[in-house]
């Protein structure tokens, strides 16, 4: 039986699908809309021609092309190209950009390139979690402009609570959906002020109180736009506030979904990766080890490990490298972080590769590696972390 290859370039609305034979000629080139009867069909009719291999670039977008429905068939081995197999049609005849030939690119890379690997679906918890981290993701970027926001609003109008307030924390937001001004805090007193934020449940509302009103005695002037400022203040504290319930909520969500994964005790005994961190993990992974092979390609795809960057004579030059997984890369570099204050091996670790004369940063980045070869063991092993690792049985 003939082997074909078939690239699909995905859109929203429509895809295009070319299919090439083992010479590179074009055997279809067919647009479907994205809708699962025409891609039934257009899968069918690829491999009627022969066994196929399915070249597959989702980009951002979760679609059907991807996937088959339950007794239908599809594709001998669908293939995920990696985000830069756009730079491929660069070496292809033409400057000209269509969705045939984007397709005809990636069915003709499929054809002849080696280093693609499956596309793989992962369980139902991985992408429950996907869905939920990402969620949670678009949240907290969310939060951060509206405090953004809110602070630009309030240094207008009340700068010494500004600066002396931490507003993304719940008293300071409780304070400022009641009092925006400095004369409205100085109206109320510490006293009053203390009573009205305790019943608002706010901890140490007395110095809040304080703190606040010692703000207001310092600014006796009455700015322009005063009373139109204070309503957007308000406006944006309750913002503020609803999305850190939400973010509340879905963290919840989020630990309940982590614990039902086979992994969740091994990768929390990681001394800096707690639930969320955790949970990112897995949804930049997908869970699956076994799609890496080693500690050293794990690494690479989440761009903690330097690549070459050697020419002619020149050698031994690294360089951080341009193309990894920044989901990934935040995840290890944060949790390093946690790591350094909370366990003493992380500590002594990035304090030796500061004396060596590292940088913060690279120091953190070295931390950061290591640690991906050492969850790269516990998960290979399915045990979870010790400061000191079990000793070896005496052959």
């Amino acid at each position: 039986m003939a082997a074909i290859w078939a690239g699909i370039d995905a859109g929203k609305a429509h895809h295009h699908c070319v299919a090439i034979d083992e010479s590179g000629r074009r055997l279809l080139s067919r647009r479907v809309a994205n809708d699962e009867p025409e891609l039934l069909e257009l899968l069918a009719d690829v491999q009627a021609g022969g066994r196929s291999d399915l070249g597959y670039r989702p980009g951002r977008r979760r679609g059907l092309p991807g996937h088959h429905a339950p007794g239908q068939p599809r594709p001998a081995a669908p293939l995920h190209l990696r985000p830069g197999i756009h730079r491929a049609s660069e070496s292809y005849h033409g400057e000209g950009k269509t969705d045939a030939k984007d397709a005809a690119v990636i069915a003709d890379q499929v054809r002849v390139r080696r280093d693609l690997y499956p596309l793989r679906t992962g369980d139902d918890t991985v992408i429950d979690l996907k869905i939920l981290t990402g969620r949670r993701m678009d949240l907290v970027a969310d939060r951060t402009r509206t405090v953004n926001r809110l602070r630009a609003q309030l240094t207008g109008i009340f700068l010494g609570v500004e600066q002396a307030l931490d507003l993304t924390n719940t008293g300071p937001l409780t304070l400022i959906t009641g009092y925006q001004t400095p004369a409205a805090v100085r109206r109320i007193g510490v006293k009053r002020l203390e009573t009205w934020l305790r019943n608002r449940h706010v901890l140490r509302p007395d110095r809040l109180a304080e703190t606040a009103v010692q703000a207001a005695e310092r600014q006796q002037t009455s700015l322009p736009g005063e009373k139109l400022a204070a309503t957007l203040v308000h406006t944006l504290a309750k913002e503020v506030m609803s999305l850190n319930q939400q973010v509340a909520e879905l963290d919840k969500a989020i630990e309940a979904r982590f614990r039902d994964h086979r992994t969740f005790e091994v990768i929390t005994s990681m001394p800096g990766l707690g639930v969320i961190l955790g949970a990112e993990f897995l949804a930049a992974t997908g869970g699956d080890m076994t799609a890496f092979g080693t500690a050293d390609r794990l690494a690479g795809f989440g761009g903690v490990a330097p690549v070459p960057r050697d020419s002619g004579k020149l050698s031994g030059n690294l360089r951080r490298p341009q193309r990894y997984n920044r989901r990934f890369q935040r995840v290890f570099y944060t949790s390093a972080l946690f790591s350094i204050r909370h366990c003493d091996e992380s500590r002594r670790f990035y304090d030796r590769k500061r004396a060596e004369g590292k940088r913060h940063t690279q120091a953190v980045l070295a931390l950061a590696r290591r640690r991906v070869n050492v969850l790269w063991a516990l998960l290979r092993d399915g045990r979870c972390y010790e400061p000191a690792p079990p000793a070896r049985a005496a052959a």
